[in-house]
């Protein structure tokens, strides 16, 4: 998810120096909320490792 956040990023930067503002906005949008989504999984993977971790076996 975090790649394609990246591609979105890119391809926005690339279609503004071109410009193509409309699909620019569009896509820098979306690499925005790729972003967004991984962090929130990311932060709750996290938690979610800390609460419910494996507990070592003697």
């Amino acid at each position: 998810m975090l790649r394609a956040a990246l591609a979105f990023f890119v391809l926005g930067l690339i279609a503004m120096l071109l410009g193509a503002g409309n699909i620019a906005g569009v896509s820098l949008e979306i690499g925005q909320t790729l972003l967004g989504v991984f962090l929130i999984l990311a932060v709750i993977s996290l938690v979610a490792s800390l609460v419910g971790g494996r507990k070592a076996v003697r």
